[in-house]
């Protein structure tokens, strides 16, 4: 896999909380090798005005399926 590619996370059919999200996201930045970003998407999906705003900058970091 290329270095820039972005590591799939399932949404679809999952619980849609925004924190089940954001663990899933994060387990899969972390088998992908990027750990140094799951504290980043963390603090800017904590920081963000809304639900909407949230899965935008997760779809930033992980392919969404």
């Amino acid at each position: 896999m290329e270095r820039n590619q972005k590591p799939s996370v399932k949404l679809i059919g999952e619980d849609g909380n925004i924190f089940s999200i954001l663990g899933r996201v994060s387990r899969a930045l972390k088998e992908d090798g990027k750990e140094e970003q799951v504290k980043e998407v963390s603090e800017r999906v904590m920081a963000s005005s809304s639900y909407g705003e949230a899965l935008q900058i997760i779809m930033e970091y992980v392919e969404v399926e």
